[in-house]
């Protein structure tokens, strides 16, 4: 007779088959630097607005690329959808915790209103100038944009609220 196999040798132990027998990948513990979704942050109000704001971005790039429009109009749209897009990873995938080195709601803020600034000068720019009717689309698609920035600027800025205290270190009132 034929020695028993390890996973059949015990008396009373579960018997399972060689290929279904948990390996040594079970018995490690799980990886500390894991990414973890955050699911909840597609349905808040910033992540909705992210959401809208690489929508509205991606909408007004392809109006942009497809009518022949100045090459600075596409260039600031396909920036703006591949920005957003990186922020939008950025908090959906909580890396924005794990990097601690940078603040990011500030960098978002940065990023915001200097994405309305440029908005503001190309989308006024295409639709006083209106070549053809993408043209028209994408000037009116990056005023909405534009809006949608600065509610970003002012969600983010209600977020980080710069006058509460710090502990210990900040000033009495």
């Amino acid at each position: 007779m034929a020695p028993a196999s390890p996973v059949e040798s015990a008396p009373g132990s579960p018997r399972l088959p060689p290929s279904r027998s948990p390996g040594p990948a079970a018995r490690r513990p799980a990886a500390t630097g894991r990414v973890q979704v955050d699911r909840a942050f597609p349905r808040s109000p910033r992540g909705a607005l992210k959401i809208a704001r690489t929508l509205v971005a991606l909408a007004a790039f392809i109006c942009f690329a497809a009518s022949g429009a100045h090459g600075a109009y596409t260039a600031l749209a396909g920036m703006e959808t591949v920005i957003t897009v990186l922020f939008l990873l950025l908090y959906l995938l909580r890396l924005d915790v794990q990097m601690r080195f940078i603040f990011w709601p500030l960098a978002d803020i940065f990023n915001s209103v200097i994405a309305a600034l440029f908005l503001l000068v190309v989308a006024l720019f295409a639709i006083i100038i209106k070549t053809n009717k993408g043209t028209l689309a994408g000037g009116v698609l990056g005023l909405i944009l534009l809006v949608l920035c600065i509610v970003d600027v002012v969600l983010l800025c209600k977020k980080i609220s710069l006058d509460r205290g710090r502990g210990r270190s900040a000033p009495a009132k």
